[in-house]
């Protein structure tokens, strides 16, 4: 077993199992044409540098952990039973931020992650894949790593304060992130966001990339799911 957690936080096994998961979401997505936020704020940054094109996200998510996989100087080999066991650590992570979201509810206080509606299911159900690749590439791969560097390396905190504001930081902002589109801010919303941002900043930082995106993915169509049966 302490092979299997080993093996599912590196970055070739990350890159391996969301692979078909961000060819569904381009598919899907050409189909119902649906974009998480974070997907359309890289390709923003990458307009800006004078780059166009749709996989330019999906491309910048592969060279990073290719760059990562190839610096570790890792063995190019996957097994298909870590892959198995992190589809499964995905869902069975997304329950407990589930249960909390339901109980919540019942406090009249929880709104989902990502402004969905259950009458477009299979909208809902690409912007759910979208938004837990690239989220959390957003969010946890990229800006964690930054203040990682930042915090830990040029302003030399110790390691645990330099942890602490990593995880306080990225949640914040991956919650104020959702009022960017049409929904207005509500404090209550905001906090079950933060609070989801520091659950999977904790995943990231304990479980690998891999497991942070699958059990947001998993998360939000479970969400999808229970909208639609509600609604149905």
């Amino acid at each position: 077993m302490s092979g299997y957690f080993r093996r599912s936080e590196l970055p070739l096994h990350s890159l391996v199992f969301l692979l078909p998961l961000m060819a569904l979401f381009e598919i899907g997505a050409r189909f119902h044409p649906a974009d998480p936020i974070a997907f359309h704020l890289l390709q923003v940054f990458f307009s800006q540098l004078g780059a166009e094109g749709r996989f330019l996200p999906g491309l910048l998510l592969v060279g990073i952990l290719l760059s990562w996989h190839i610096a570790r100087r890792d063995p190019w080999k996957v097994k298909g039973q870590t892959l198995w066991g992190m589809a499964l650590e995905s869902w069975a992570l997304s329950l407990p931020l589930l249960a909390l979201g339901v109980a919540f509810s019942r406090m009249h206080i929880h709104l989902p992650l990502a402004s969905q509606n259950g009458e477009q299911w299979r909208i809902d159900t690409v912007l759910s894949i979208g938004a837990g690749i690239y989220e959390e590439l957003v969010f946890r791969l990229i800006l964690m790593t930054a203040l990682m560097v930042f915090l830990g390396d040029i302003l030399k905190m110790k390691k645990a304060t330099a942890s602490l504001l990593m995880v306080l930081i990225s949640a914040t902002l991956f919650s104020l992130y959702h009022y960017l589109g049409y929904e207005p801010f509500q404090w209550r919303s905001f906090v079950f966001r933060t609070i989801a941002g520091i659950y999977f900043a904790v995943i990231f930082l304990t479980r690998g990339f891999g497991i942070t995106a699958g059990s947001h993915i998993a998360y939000d169509i479970l969400i999808v799911g229970l909208q639609a049966f509600s609604l149905g």
